[in-house]
């Protein structure tokens, strides 16, 4: 889903153009909340990730081994033709953020297909992630399992309801093992356990402030009201 904003341009700093920022992390962890308030902040355009268009979604929840390789299928298939689409929408030429990297889809890979099936799906990703543009900065947000479970229950999502603490701490491992050896393009690791970006606006703003500080490579943020 593409969903078009004040058309805008920021900065950082150091004058590196940062045009395309790619918000992250596990189920519930604010991620789409965070990626909109970003938008408006930068009138930028805001790009929301295709769950909706995924109809192997609800029936991997149902029965997880049967629907997981078609339901991972269909979600790189329609992340990779939304990537194409920003491309040919001009990307370079208007401010972006996105609820969403490309490069995650193969997080879910590897915690739901059978070895066959990811042998599979990794040729396929190959192919297709080295024509996908990557973004000028990535928000990694990272959560205890504890607060991933209570916002997961607060969202009340029908589909959502057989996922568990089990599920939950082995995606977000997942999460954190992922971004530990990212270095595609400067990443900030957020911990986001004890502040709400949505309701709460000195948190939004002191995190405004950490994006338009960022220069190359890894930096972690653990703001105030963490522990």
């Amino acid at each position: 889903m593409l969903t078009d904003s004040v058309e805008g341009d920021f900065q950082l700093p150091n004058e590196h153009s940062l045009r395309y920022i790619a918000v992250e992390g596990p189920i519930a962890v604010g991620k789409s909340s965070l990626a909109q308030a970003l938008a408006e902040n930068y009138g930028a355009r805001l790009v929301r990730e295709p769950l909706e268009d995924n109809p192997f979604l609800a029936r991997f929840y149902e029965e997880p081994q049967r629907y997981a390789f078609t339901a991972q299928l269909s979600f790189l298939i329609e992340r990779y033709r939304q990537q194409q689409e920003l491309v040919q929408m001009d990307l370079f030429q208007q401010a972006t953020v996105a609820d969403y990297l490309f490069a995650k889809d193969r997080i879910f890979a590897e915690i739901t297909l059978s070895e066959d099936e990811l042998a599979l799906y990794d040729r396929i990703y190959g192919l297709l992630d080295a024509r996908v543009r990557q973004p000028d900065l990535v928000v990694f947000l990272d959560a205890d399992t504890d607060v991933l479970l209570r916002r997961l229950r607060k969202r009340a999502r029908s589909f959502e309801k057989r996922l568990g603490r089990e599920y939950l701490e082995k995606l977000a491992e997942a999460y954190r093992r992922f971004f530990h050896g990212y270095r595609d393009a400067p990443l900030l690791v957020v911990n986001s356990s004890d502040i709400d970006f949505v309701e709460n606006g000195g948190d939004f703003t002191d995190l405004v402030r950490e994006i338009d500080g960022m220069g190359q490579g890894v930096q972690h943020y653990v703001p105030l009201g963490s522990n």
